[in-house]
């Protein structure tokens, strides 16, 4: 381990080690940008991306591309269906990055990682 890298942003972990052009934590699995820690690490605006990569603004509609179960309904939300209007969050519970209402389900969040932009 070297005494220049540093810990890592998630857990804090000072085990750190390079992989290339990233930097790795063996303790949370976290993967970040040695350029991007040079360059002040985190402080700029965050960017949510969608399962294929594009990134996602508040406003946007997006397309679920796998379906999912719904605790409290036989049936689930299924692949294909448009959410319109997103809210993009800092918070979420469980990495849901995601603030939206589904017709037929209500309030809920989602990850970014089961949608596409639309």
């Amino acid at each position: 381990m070297s005494e220049n890298l540093p810990p890592c942003p998630e857990c804090h972990s000072v085990y750190t080690y390079e992989m290339g052009a990233l930097l790795v934590c063996p303790e949370c699995g976290n993967e970040w940008s040695a350029a991007a820690e040079s360059a002040g690490g985190d402080n700029g605006p965050r960017v949510v991306k969608d399962a294929v990569g594009n990134v996602l603004a508040d406003g946007d509609t997006v397309t679920v591309i796998k379906s999912l179960k719904v605790k409290g309904h036989s049936t689930g939300i299924k692949t294909g269906t448009k959410v319109r209007g997103i809210r993009l969050i800092e918070d979420g519970v469980d990495g849901h990055d995601i603030d939206c209402k589904v017709d037929g389900f209500g309030a809920m969040q989602l990850k970014s990682s089961v949608v596409k932009k639309a």
